[in-house]
């Protein structure tokens, strides 16, 4: 079977990022944006993800946390979309149901070669230690748009921030997983037969 990795960089006046992406590894990361908290997120993503990610990003921090995130979202998002290649065989949805504590999230995803985002999740706090929490939404509908995929991201329960967004990547890597997995029929999962 054809080996579904990519590298994608994206330098802009703002930010440097470099993203390595295997569909089939086995949760090996290594994340450095020089924000810790997103680290930690994008950890949660790849480990539950079961694929194997770098990030490496340099950003006008020094203005605020922004534009790293969202460009990060967008170089995930381009290597995810070249990685699926022409998508035969995927099996194209997932969704996750994901605990954590106080926090319970829903995530679906589609690979539907159409993006969309809808983003049902309020925090209570700004950031959580050096993430500003309504960067979140951006980083996913930066993913969202250059994947080219729908994503739904649902807060059922919560009531602590860093438990909320944590449930969010764990289930984003748990959605993500079941989205990709192989199922050897070759077939692209539309009746229009393309995706």
């Amino acid at each position: 079977m054809k080996e579904r990795k990519v590298s994608i960089k994206r330098k802009t006046k703002e930010t440097d990022v470099k993203v390595f992406l295997n569909l089939d590894g086995s949760g090996i990361c290594k994340i450095e944006s020089g924000i810790g908290f997103f680290d930690h997120l994008l950890t949660q993503f790849a480990v539950h993800g079961r694929l194997d990610l770098k990030v490496m990003a340099k950003g006008d921090l020094n203005v605020d946390d922004h534009h790293t995130v969202e460009d990060v979202g967008i170089t995930l998002g381009k290597a995810f979309y070249k990685a699926l290649g022409d998508k035969k065989g995927i099996r194209r949805y997932g969704n996750a149901l994901i605990p954590m504590d106080d926090a319970l999230i829903l995530f679906a995803l589609d690979i539907s070669g159409r993006p969309y985002l809808n983003f049902n999740v309020k925090f209570r706090r700004e950031k959580v230690a050096d993430l500003s929490m309504e960067t979140i939404s951006e980083f996913f509908r930066a993913f969202s748009l250059n994947a080219k995929v729908t994503l739904h991201i649902s807060k059922l329960f919560g009531e602590n921030d860093h438990h909320t967004a944590e449930a969010i990547f764990k289930a984003f890597g748990r959605a993500f997983r079941e989205a990709v997995e192989r199922e050897d029929n070759g077939i692209i999962p539309s009746t229009k037969g393309v995706l």
